[in-house]
Parts: C-alpha cells; sequence; structure tokens
C-alpha cells in the first residue's frame, strides 16, 4: 500500500505541474519559468526536474495533456456527424481555432519540439474513420491519410502570431490547403460513384470558405 501511495501522490504531482505550466503558459506565454510552474503547483523545484527532466520536458507533457483533453474530442466527435465531409472540415477548422488560441503554449511546443506530424496524428486518430466515410461518399482524395490531415494543421498553424488575434491568417492558410484535399474531376470514389463537380474557388473570406463542407 505504501508504494502504491507513493506512486498516487507522483501522479497528483506530475498533474499539478502539467496543469500549471499550461496555466502560466496561458497567461505569460513560451518564457516558461520552471520555479514559477513549482510555485504554482505548490511543490518544490526539486520534483518538477525529477518528473519531467527539465523545461522541454515539461512543455511537452503540457502540450500532449492539452492536445488529449482539447483536440482529441473534436475528433471524437466528428464521428457522430451525419454529414461526413462538414465534420472533418469542421474538427480541423476547430483544430486550428482551439490550438490558435493558446498561443503560449503553441510557440514553446514549437521552440521545444513537441508540436509535430507525429503527435497531431495520434491525437486526430479518430478521425480516421470520419476520413473513410468522406472517400466513400466522394468528398475527399482517396489517398489522403490522417496523417495528411495532421500535417494541414500543422502547416496552417505556422501562420499563428500574436499580431493576428483573430486568427486570420491560419483560418486563411487551412481553407486553401483543404482546397487540395477535394478529389480530381476524373477521380472516382471508393463506392464506384463518380463525385459531383468540385466546388468553386475558395472566396476571399476565410471564414465563409471554412463554414462549406469538402
Amino acid at each position: 500500500m505504501h508504494e502504491q501511495g507513493q506512486r498516487a501522490d507522483a501522479l497528483r504531482n506530475s498533474d499539478k505541474i502539467v496543469r500549471a505550466a499550461i496555466a502560466v503558459l496561458r497567461e505569460s506565454g513560451p518564457a516558461l519559468s520552471l520555479d514559477e510552474i513549482a510555485r504554482r503547483a505548490g511543490i518544490g523545484i526539486a520534483t518538477v526536474y525529477r518528473r519531467f527532466g527539465d523545461r522541454d520536458g515539461v512543455i511537452r507533457a503540457a502540450f500532449q495533456t492539452y492536445f488529449a483533453e482539447e483536440i482529441e474530442p473534436l475528433a471524437l466527435a466528428a464521428r457522430d456527424a451525419d454529414d461526413a465531409g462538414s465534420a472533418l472540415t469542421e474538427a480541423l477548422a476547430a483544430t486550428v481555432d482551439t490550438l490558435a488560441d493558446h498561443h503560449g503554449l503553441l510557440r514553446a511546443a514549437r521552440e521545444s519540439g513537441a508540436f509535430t506530424v507525429d503527435i497531431a496524428e495520434r491525437f486526430m486518430g479518430p478521425l480516421s474513420t470520419v476520413l473513410a466515410r468522406a472517400q466513400r461518399e466522394g468528398r475527399v482524395r482517396a489517398d489522403l491519410v490522417v496523417r495528411d490531415l495532421a500535417a494541414i494543421v500543422v502547416m496552417a498553424l505556422a501562420t499563428v502570431h500574436p499580431g493576428d488575434p483573430g486568427h486570420a491568417d491560419p483560418r486563411r492558410y487551412l481553407a486553401l490547403l483543404l482546397s487540395g484535399v477535394r478529389p480530381s474531376s476524373g477521380e472516382l470514389p471508393s463506392s464506384g460513384v463518380r463525385p459531383s463537380p468540385g466546388e468553386p474557388p475558395a472566396p476571399a473570406c476565410p471564414s465563409v470558405r471554412l463554414r462549406k463542407p469538402l
């Protein structure tokens, strides 16, 4: 029981550190202070180093926790939608908006190497069923995989910057990237039914484009 209690305490401390890191990054940006995190978490700085090794280790844990709690549910919710093409677009748009809102965490994750296509793919995995439905309906390219969707999110978020509080840039580039995932005019969906003609080019206002299905 004593050993189990120690493990439970260690897990609680890790969670406190991660929660404190997310809060500090939201409030203060990527200039993360481990001393401030320890103070917020109510634990000693030695415990922070023991649990995560260094600053980058804390950032990686915070980013993965944020992804698991804020991004993965968006992918899970998309599986229940009736319109697979729209659900896919909306999930990607919500992912970009959610991460862009937490600019401090996003920037710190980039600087520490925590934000990668591999990480995005891991938590966007539930979109695979939505993607397969959209492909059967001829709404997206037949060769598209979840990793492509993860790469699209990473590329769109590369345009996030503090001077764009409304996220116009990442929304615009997401719309441009999504325009490339529609099937070509001669491509048949997996059902063998020829898709409907492609949509016209995206309008200048990205918010209008993102409300349309793929």
